[in-house]
């Protein structure tokens, strides 16, 4: 991997991640790191804006496109990335039951 994915540029999502990956309890602390160094080439190979220069990078392309399933730490932390950033995020209202009744309180007329 010493020549597979090498970027000067730290890879950052402000608007999924904008604490960081390794906060959010998503990633391990390994694949927040490997997010932070090499996603920004992850990016560029997955968005076709770089060329592949190793076999590990064309293999990393084929499996972006869904040819082949992901096997190295790589291929796999950025495919848990997307994944993550493509689902739709779940939210619970606070309306869900029925309202309960406090049994201390007496709320029977007693006017009679």
């Amino acid at each position: 991997m010493a020549e597979s994915f090498i970027t000067t540029n730290r890879f950052f999502d402000n608007k999924h991640y904008p604490r960081g990956f390794s906060r959010h309890g998503h990633f391990t602390i390994k694949e927040a790191q490997l997010l932070e160094r090499h996603g920004f080439a992850f990016n560029e190979l997955d968005m076709g804006k770089r060329a592949p220069q190793t076999d590990e990078e064309k293999q990393f392309v084929s499996v972006c496109r869904g040819e082949r399933m992901p096997e190295t730490a790589e291929e796999k932390v950025w495919i848990k990335y997307l994944e993550r950033i493509r689902k739709p995020k779940r939210f619970h209202t606070l309306s869900g039951g029925k309202p309960q009744i406090d049994p201390s309180e007496d709320y029977t007329d007693t006017d009679d």
